[in-house]
């Protein structure tokens, strides 16, 4: 690590985070945690009986990103669609109370607002279940989050695009931020959930995991040198900047396209995994928060590495401080 990141560099770029701005697009969604403990198996079918303890409600899917940035100290920005329901309120007001604005979120009746509900018993998860809709936003939707991208052109460093694929991001919504970033500085960083990687080709950054890079190389990725290959067929198909692949126990692998491709290797930094619920969320936040704060692709890999270490020894949707992350550099 010291040779990619001295402790007085990194340290440098976190005390830019409070002057860094980074705008988060994407499928906001509510994560719902049941705390409980289990004791005995139900007389009615053979499941066990969770004794609820306690339960959460936390900022969830691009929220989750959101959330990542704004514990780091930077000035965050979100657009999405919500349902004109309950969860979609509490939404809103957890943004409001966080003093983060609200006005690039649609409230779209009739939709639901995505809920993930998790049942954990003792610190494990038991079972998840999903409320939502993953129906296309309309053109006129996608044209409301496009010209409020616009407004904030001069506010920002850089632009998460997190693809939950509920609806929120498209071809249209891609391009089109594309062309509002052309000729300023803006990293546009983009988290894929969908396998057609050509829906986002020419952004920034990417970061897929091991599953997602492989199935957009068309290959599997079984040992190092798959890896590489693999790398080499996104970054030449898709024309992005640089691939970040999140591989679980494994790290992360950074291939950035300059006069050629060069692999960097991040080893995983948890001491234990409690939860891996929200460290890619981590990982595409830190980086681009980096980016905005002037790090190189490798400085910010390097941070948004260390971040991933700390959130997965974490149970549920989790965020990391400033004050952590700077503990364990």
């Amino acid at each position: 690590m010291q040779r990619i990141l001295p402790n007085k560099r990194a340290l440098e770029i976190i005390a830019n985070f409070s002057r860094s701005g980074v705008l988060v697009v994407g499928d906001v969604m509510v994560d719902h945690f049941i705390w409980g403990k289990v004791s005995r198996i139900s007389p009615e079918a053979p499941v066990p009986v969770v004794d609820v303890q306690k339960d959460s409600i936390m900022l969830g899917g691009c929220a989750n990103v959101l959330n990542g940035i704004y514990a780091m100290g930077g000035k965050v920005y979100v657009a999405g669609v919500v349902g004109s329901d309950s969860m979609g309120k509490l939404l809103i007001a957890e943004l409001k109370s966080r003093k983060i604005e609200t006005d690039g979120i649609i409230v779209q009746k009739g939709r639901p607002t995505t809920l993930k509900t998790r049942i954990v018993a003792h610190g494990q998860q038991m079972v998840r279940f999903d409320k939502e809709s993953r129906k296309a936003i309309s053109a006129g939707e996608t044209k409301k989050i496009l010209a409020y991208v616009k407004s904030l052109r001069d506010k920002v460093g850089a632009i998460v695009i997190s693809d939950y694929s509920k609806g929120v991001i498209s071809r249209e919504l891609v391009e089109g931020i594309k062309n509002i970033a052309a000729g300023t500085k803006i990293f546009i960083c983009l988290d894929p959930k969908q396998s057609d990687f050509s829906l986002y080709s020419g952004v920034h950054l990417i970061t897929p995991n091991h599953h997602e890079a492989a199935r957009a190389a068309g290959r599997e990725i079984n040992d190092e040198n798959d890896l590489l290959a693999a790398g080499n067929i996104i970054l030449d198909k898709y024309g992005f900047n640089a691939l970040l692949v999140t591989r679980g126990e494994e790290g992360m692998s950074l291939f950035e396209k300059e006069r050629k491709i060069i692999h960097t290797f991040f080893p995983a930094q948890a001491k234990e995994v409690y939860d891996v619920t929200g460290a890619g969320d981590t990982v595409i936040g830190v980086m681009a928060l980096s980016l905005a704060a002037r790090a190189d692709m490798k400085e910010a890999a390097c941070l948004a590495n260390h971040a991933a270490g700390i959130v997965v020894g974490k149970v549920g949707t989790a965020a990391v401080s400033q004050d952590e992350l700077k503990k364990v550099l």
